[in-house]
């Protein structure tokens, strides 16, 4: 058996926005398992600024995975602190156990028969930018949005989301968005009471996270359910975790496996929120197709409510060609297409 690791930049259609800056290519780093004809494959997903995973020993640590890997020993010790991998590692397991190394459980949406609904993402930028995505969106089958909010004046905000109402009510359209943590505590509510204005279904992440005592204020005072995110990243403790959603008391939590340490994970705050009465979602950390196939594949088995974040897969313009697609706001998996493997197949020939 043989494991290694290989590094993929992707690159944006369009310049992502958001209120940490402008996003322009995103790194990805895939382990790779052979085994004579079997193989496996998993990714580890890498945004600037928001993943936990140490950027100074990232690369030495998943060498020691694949070296673990080989040598027959477990190697998901000390991955605490390098969610991203352990997601990766848990892909690539699960890609590598599988007969068909894409589909890991046979399902109705990987024989095309079923679908998950999904929120149209719209990224920050120029009034008449965001206004066009919206539109796109709509055009195509969305019925809900998801709308980056934080980096431009909050009034301009305001008035694209008035303008989204005055077309579209909330029955016909619902509306997320995501502060990225930019607002301050001291004006939150104050911005939290002018957004209820718009029929707004939630928002994720109004202030910066580990800020428990100020978020848990305004998830009883606020008028809009809030939604946790980033406060999610780096709390591994059980204890902690259950501390966390009890003081804080959200109405809902976003689910990212690469930012948290994989499906598992997920489950356990799933297990953890529902036991509160806290409902959740997931959506995909910028993963190329290979990481969003593992956690749609994840996501559908858990037979979803809510619509899901996971419509990424068309932001690259060098993704890993894949069976999936998006129409009329859902993820769908089109069986008789095959997965494209020239790119793992150059490096595997190297190694």
């Amino acid at each position: 058996m043989k494991a290694y690791y290989f590094k993929h930049l992707l690159k944006f259609k369009t310049p992502g926005g958001t209120s940490r800056g402008v996003l322009n290519d995103k790194e990805s780093w895939f382990i790779v398992i052979v085994d004579g004809e079997n193989y496996g494959i998993g990714e580890c997903s890498l945004i600037a600024g928001l993943s936990p995973d140490s950027n100074l020993t990232f690369e030495f640590k998943l060498k020691q995975v694949c070296e673990k890997i080989q040598s027959g020993l477990n190697p998901s010790c000390d991955l605490e602190d390098y969610p991203s991998i352990l997601f990766g590692l848990e892909t690539a397991l699960l890609s590598f156990q599988s007969s068909n190394p894409f589909v890991f459980s046979e399902s109705k949406l990987t024989s095309g028969n079923d679908s998950i609904s999904i929120n149209g993402l719209i990224w920050m930028g120029e009034k008449s930018f965001m206004k066009k995505q919206i539109k796109d969106k709509i055009e195509s089958g969305f019925n809900c949005i998801k709308i980056k909010i934080g980096a431009l004046d909050f009034n301009l905000e305001c008035e694209l989301l008035s303008a989204i109402r005055s077309e579209y009510s909330d029955s016909d359209v619902e509306i997320r968005v995501d502060a990225n943590g930019s607002f301050k505590p001291v004006s939150c509510l104050e911005k939290l009471e002018r957004l209820s204005e718009y029929k707004i279904h939630s928002i994720e992440q109004p202030i910066k996270a580990r800020q428990w005592h100020e978020m848990a204020s305004l998830c009883e005072k606020s008028p809009l359910l809030i939604a946790l995110d980033e406060e999610l990243i780096g709390i591994t403790d059980e204890k902690e975790r259950k501390k966390l959603l009890y003081e804080i008391n959200p109405a809902y939590i976003i689910l990212k496996p690469s930012l948290i340490g994989g499906t598992k994970k997920a489950d356990e705050w799933i297990h953890l929120a529902e036991s509160l009465n806290i409902k959740w979602w997931s959506t995909s950390a910028l993963e190329s197709n290979i990481g969003l196939n593992a956690i749609s594949q994840w996501v559908y088995n858990k037979a979803p409510f809510l619509k899901q974040g996971l419509g990424t897969g068309e932001l690259f313009l060098n993704n890993i060609e894949s069976p999936y697609f998006v129409e009329k706001g859902s993820l769908k998996y089109r069986f008789e297409k095959s997965w494209s493997t020239d790119l793992f197949e150059s490096y595997t020939s190297s190694k």
